[in-house]
């Protein structure tokens, strides 16, 4: 997974680019074996560090899982702000913004299908440290939705009857589960496909038929 350089010069770059290879290490291993049958050695061995740097830049692999949820869901959240932004600046209405952000988020997923399935797979777990931290940044993804949704329903362009709530986290999970079903069960669909199938549906029941 991507991310930019954290202020600092060089030696900042550098450590973010270590974690950014833990990052990576952490969520291939642990979406192939799990998150109690993957060791710090064998997250270090992917990453091509040593085990001392794993510890160096996280006290231990559950604040390394912790923080790649956050990161991660960080990625996804930004890339939903920015597509309802570029919309906006086009000229779009609010459900232009909410199919943006509909293809964003496929974007988004098919780039990283491993962190995705990871994902939800840790909103429904109960027992994990990291479930506070977690349900933060789904909100603060979600959050990012029922702005868009909000403002629709203010301007007149969406029905008041709306449960803005309810209809943001219906929407995330769509394309979080339908997305995951193309990549498992149908991967010889095109994005664009996936996209304009999840668009007919966005526009059927928010939009309303037009």
């Amino acid at each position: 997974m991507e991310s930019s350089n954290a202020p600092g010069g060089a030696g900042g770059g550098r450590r973010e680019a270590t974690r950014q290879k833990l990052y990576e290490a952490a969520v291939t291993l642990i979406a192939e074996q799990g998150f109690s049958a993957t060791t710090v050695d064998e997250i270090a061995e992917r990453a091509g560090v040593a085990k001392g740097t794993v510890y160096y830049n996280f006290a231990s692999k559950s604040v390394l899982f912790e923080e790649l949820l956050r990161h991660g869901v960080g990625l996804l959240t930004a890339s939903l702000r920015d597509a309802a932004d570029r919309s906006a600046e086009g000229g779009g209405s609010r459900v232009d913004a909410l199919d943006a952000m509909i293809r964003a988020g496929l974007v988004f997923i098919d780039r990283y299908p491993s962190f995705t399935q990871l994902y939800v797979a840790e909103l429904w777990r109960t027992n994990r440290a990291w479930q506070s931290t977690l349900m933060v940044v789904r909100q603060e993804a979600v959050a990012v939705v029922e702005k868009v949704l909000r403002e629709g329903v203010e301007e007149g362009e969406l029905s008041d009857e709306i449960d803005i709530g309810l209809t943001a986290s219906a929407l995330v999970g769509m394309v979080l589960v339908a997305a995951l079903d193309w990549k498992a069960f149908q991967p010889e669909r095109s994005l664009d496909d996936v996209h304009a199938a999840l668009s007919r549906l966005l526009q059927g029941r928010v939009g309303g038929n037009r």
